[in-house]
């Protein structure tokens, strides 16, 4: 991975932890260990090749390398690559399947209007329950 493509993440779930419940992001996330809830962020979303996310999936981009068992929504790109697994639809503007990928669901192409992204992340961040001041989302720097 590129050092530019490193330059907007904000959240690294490592290999060994396990979530249970949403993440609600700032900034782009590499995830790397296993995600059991939905992951709304407004940055680019990147799913390693031995992660898991059961739950849905909402970014600026997407480049998915291990599983997704979820809707799939971005605001531009999705990128599935060869060892990758997506059991659900997916929303995109531009769309790369690469050879050996796996994709079980519908595809459509989002509309200008049909995703606004700042709309649809707040209103969820504004419905999210609280679990304290570690879940104040507005605290998160880009890096």
């Amino acid at each position: 991975m590129a050092k530019d493509s490193l330059k907007h993440v904000g959240t690294m779930v490592g290999a060994d932890a396990v979530i249970r419940g949403d993440l609600v992001l700032k900034g782009g996330a590499i995830i790397c260990g296993q995600v059991h809830g939905n992951v709304y962020t407004e940055g680019p979303i990147r799913v390693a090749r031995d992660a898991y996310i059961k739950g849905d999936v909402m970014a600026s981009d997407a480049f998915i390398g291990g599983v997704v068992e979820g809707k799939l929504s971005t605001f531009g790109k999705v990128v599935l690559r060869g060892h990758s697994v997506v059991k659900g639809d997916i929303i995109y503007r531009k769309l790369v399947i690469e050879e050996g990928a796996q994709f079980e669901g519908r595809c459509d192409i989002a509309p200008r209007d049909d995703l606004d992204k700042d709309q649809t992340v707040n209103t969820y961040r504004s419905n999210a329950p609280s679990t304290g001041s570690a879940d104040d989302t507005d605290s998160f720097d880009e890096v």
